[in-house]
């Protein structure tokens, strides 16, 4: 286990407070994406396999997890489903090839965002602040577990009227940031989350793979949207299948 190292000078960027756990096995990759991860103000821990980063993640409940695809001891897919037992802490895949399956099977284990290995700092750092800003807009609580404060969220709502918004048994407080669906409280990721909301904020109107990418990933997306269409799959498990239709060729939409 390494402990967490704080930044050596002066911060950049607004997450100075957030913490993260970087997992990764080659150990000059590790410590070079914890010292760009500390010029930006972040405090990092970091492990070298995927048990020892899951004993760091159950000490520490850091904001953010950075998994590497391919540990020793347990891999990033399993460390990433381990986690999500535990908690809705951001979890970012770091994988070599970026058409590779384990991708795929990444987000399908519960991972919000991934990476393509080797990759600038600057774009590590502005996935893992759009992952923080989504995490903020999410009620942090018991089950929870890793994610920043709330506080800041209450303007994401702003666009959405305040009252309850129903959809059959699906109901949605966008000021509480509660969904509950008949009646018994959904426990959705951060992403699961700002996805709803985009969809509740226009109901039966379609959106495009991209424009999701653009609104909930706050960036824009040069491959392929498989994030998206793997997001809106883990949605309708919770929701109902029903709730989110597919519309060939375009995108997806809420359903009155």
């Amino acid at each position: 286990m390494t402990t967490a190292h704080t930044p050596p000078g002066t911060t950049t960027g607004s997450a100075t407070e957030a913490r993260l756990l970087l997992v990764e096995d080659d150990e000059v990759i590790r410590n070079t994406v914890r010292m760009a991860l500390e010029r930006y103000g972040f405090t990092v821990y970091t492990a070298a396999d995927g048990l020892t980063g899951l004993e760091v993640f159950r000490e520490q409940r850091p904001d953010l997890l950075l998994l590497d695809v391919m540990l020793p001891e347990l891999d990033g897919i399993g460390l990433c489903r381990r986690v999500r037992e535990l908690s809705l802490a951001p979890i970012l895949m770091l994988s070599a090839r970026g058409d590779s399956l384990d991708v795929i099977a990444g987000l399908e284990a519960g991972a919000d965002d991934y990476v393509v290995k080797p990759c600038e700092s600057a774009v590590i750092v502005a996935r893992i602040r759009s992952l923080l800003r989504r995490a903020s807009f999410a009620p942090v609580g018991p089950d929870t577990g890793g994610g920043p404060a709330t506080a800041p969220g209450a303007e994401a709502a702003q666009d959405i009227e305040p009252e309850l918004l129903c959809f059959g048994d699906l109901t949605i407080d966008p000021r509480g940031m509660e969904v509950r669906r008949a009646g018994e409280p959904l426990a959705l990721t951060p992403t699961e989350l700002r996805m709803l909301l985009e969809f509740a904020a226009s109901p039966g109107v379609v959106l495009e793979r991209r424009t999701l990418l653009s609104r909930v990933w706050d960036h824009a997306w040069q491959g392929d949207t498989r994030v998206v269409d793997l997001h809106v799959q883990r949605l309708r498990a919770k929701i109902g299948a029903e709730r989110i239709e597919t519309v060939r060729g375009f995108g997806y939409k809420l359903r009155r």
